[in-house]
């Protein structure tokens, strides 16, 4: 069986399947169960043998994820059906997590092989390969077509040792930061300029990251002895045509998929990364209480409003007395019904509803859920909507003598045809609605806003300069959906609220510019902003806190994974304990202090 090549000898990329045959932990990988080895099983005529240092786009059949992730092929052998495929996989994010979780007979998607090939040593000389953390497989893969002997390898880990179990040098030296094996130490500690000399190296091969091939790149030039890097980017189609791999060289952007993965080591630039200065991890638990509005909440961590009912009903599945604060339906002074017809609507990572503010009504609420909400530990939060201004009023002054701690002024519900997301569309109307219940009400003020407002910034100023408190947003997206199949709008009121997943960086970037333009008001009157859109994860509410927020509330995806909010505050305690966070207020906003560093 031989490649079909290109005219420069490279293997034509296909797009195929493969047959899991293997998938297990990595054997001397430290942590445990860090970097895996996928072996896939490949048939017909797409299965051909890639060149060293070329990779392939993999993807599991079964994946709750959009693209394929770049992978460097670590070792391949023909087979009497066709070809083995072996990939070193560093467990990293959910498209590495369903890779690393396949089992034998399931199925991958592979495009590829793709990129360039490592070229081949000077001959007579020795050559020197530096191999990475999971660096090491392109190197590895390109050592074993190399004859026995005729080169050195040096290995470089974190901790332990693994995938060198294919190759043949002269001589073999590992490092580890922590001294698991080999020499204990960085790189450096066992290959310079000098060592390079002493060698009589004619060429020398790397992959890694980016610090240690930097370093590579720097003693290399040197010694005066030619270097190939295989580099890394984040990509999405592996073919060259989405640019989004694009590195910056001496000789303009090339694109890492293309052009490479494998490029001179003189053309290469290697930026210094921007990042916040470290700090040591905390010895105790971290302080996650926040005040909004004046009230102390004992975590940022909210169930926002028209996703967590009243706070009990989930209490058999969860302690829902570990929230921070709940945020109760959206409430109208009258009992409603809600919409008519088709309430809810699935989309990719994301969720469309027309509920339309049914709820039991004010006096109601006031009566009997207020009570049961105000027995449990998490902070209530009135959310109170209307139709008109008159109807705002009066409900804000029955809630003006109740208990509840603090009022959610929604002037942004996007399923109300009379009302709703009209108040929040301008800075007028915004004022005019913030101030009425501002004049009827001395509790601490909440005003949640809609995404839809043309100018979101200067609505957001308007609600604070009219008196309120703190502002959350965002509200739902607004979203149409047709049935095909009927060929009519799914919703009887057409458009409908949109959340999840799907909304989040937009929410972030709702987040970012709506602190920036709080931050530009006097200390004393800025206010804080919480924040809503897309929440899944713990990851999720980190972004949005270093975003600027003060608080999150979480709401789709409790449908989806009842424990989210549980999830969030568990990871974000961890997070903070493992990167050194005392307190929120020492991680909030700093993604801006970044952002203003690299200006």
């Amino acid at each position: 069986m031989e490649p079909v090549t290109d005219c420069s000898g490279s293997p034509v990329p296909a797009y195929i399947t493969g047959k899991v045959t293997f998938c297990g932990k990595e054997k001397g990988a430290a942590p445990e169960g860090s970097v895996w080895l996928l072996k896939l099983d490949i048939r017909g005529k797409e299965a051909v043998l890639p060149l060293a240092g070329q990779f392939y786009m993999l993807r599991a059949m079964k994946t709750g994820v959009l693209l394929g992730r770049p992978i460097s092929i670590f070792h391949a052998k023909k087979t009497i059906h066709g070809a083995e495929l072996q990939f070193l996989i560093l467990l990293k994010g959910q498209g590495t997590a369903e890779l690393c979780n396949l089992g034998t007979g399931d199925e991958v998607q592979l495009l590829g092989p793709l990129g360039n090939t490592f070229p081949l040593p000077e001959k007579n000389k020795k050559a020197c390969i530096v191999g990475g953390g999971i660096g090491i497989a392109p190197v590895a893969g390109f050592a074993e077509t190399l004859p026995s002997g005729s080169y050195d390898f040096f290995a470089s880990f974190k901790s332990g040792s693994y995938g060198v179990e294919y190759i043949h040098p002269a001589s073999l030296t590992v490092t580890t930061d922590d001294g698991s094996s080999g020499i204990h130490g960085m790189l450096p500690a066992a290959l310079t300029a000098n060592t390079l000399r002493a060698g009589n190296y004619g060429t020398v091969y790397a992959c890694g990251p980016a610090p240690m091939l930097a370093y590579v790149k720097k003693i290399s030039e040197e010694a005066g002895i030619p270097c190939w890097i295989s580099m890394e980017s984040r990509m999405a189609c592996g073919m060259g045509v989405c640019l989004g791999c694009t590195i910056h060289t001496t000789e303009g952007n090339k694109r890492c998929c293309k052009d490479g993965p494998v490029f001179d080591s003189r053309i290469l630039e290697f930026p210094v990364p921007v990042s916040q200065p470290r700090r040591a991890p905390l010895s105790s638990e971290p302080d996650l209480s926040v005040t909004i509005a004046g009230v102390l909440f004992r975590n940022p961590v909210i169930g926002s409003s028209g996703t967590f009912g009243f706070g009990s009903e989930y209490a058999p599945i969860f302690d829902v007395n570990r929230l921070g604060g709940i945020a109760s339906k959206g409430l109208t002074i009258e009992p409603r019904e809600g919409n008519t017809g088709i309430r809810l609507w699935e989309t990719p990572s994301g969720l469309m509803n027309s509920i339309g503010l049914q709820n039991p009504g004010i006096p109601h609420f006031i009566e009997h859920e207020l009570p049961e909400m105000l027995s449990l530990k998490p902070v209530t939060i009135a959310n109170l909507s209307g139709s008109t201004l008159d109807t705002y009023v009066e409900g804000a002054e029955l809630l003006d003598k109740t208990n509840a701690p603090i009022i959610e002024l929604n002037i942004s519900c996007p399923n109300v045809a009379a009302g709703g997301a009209a108040w929040g569309m301008t800075c007028e109307n915004a004022d005019t609605a913030v101030r009425a219940v501002r004049a009827v009400t001395k509790k601490p003020l909440i005003v949640k806003l809609t995404p839809q407002a043309p100018d979101l910034t200067g609505v957001v100023l308007s609600c604070v300069k009219a008196g309120a408190d703190a502002i959350s947003l965002c509200n739902s997206f607004q979203g149409v959906a047709i049935d095909i199949e009927r060929g009519v709008p799914v919703f009887d009121k057409i458009k409908a609220g949109f959340g999840g997943p799907a909304v989040r960086p937009i929410a972030v970037r709702l987040i970012w510019e709506a602190v920036e333009a709080i931050d530009t008001l006097p200390e004393n009157e800025r206010v804080p902003v919480l924040a809503i859109g897309g929440i899944e994860k713990w990851q999720d509410a980190v972004e949005f806190i270093m975003a600027g927020a003060g608080a999150v509330e979480v709401g789709t995806n409790t449908f989806a994974n009842p424990l989210t909010m549980i999830e969030v505050l568990e990871g974000l305690t961890a997070f903070m304990k493992r990167k050194g966070y005392a307190t929120i207020a020492e991680m909030r906003g700093i993604a801006h202090s970044v952002k203003h560093q690299e200006k």
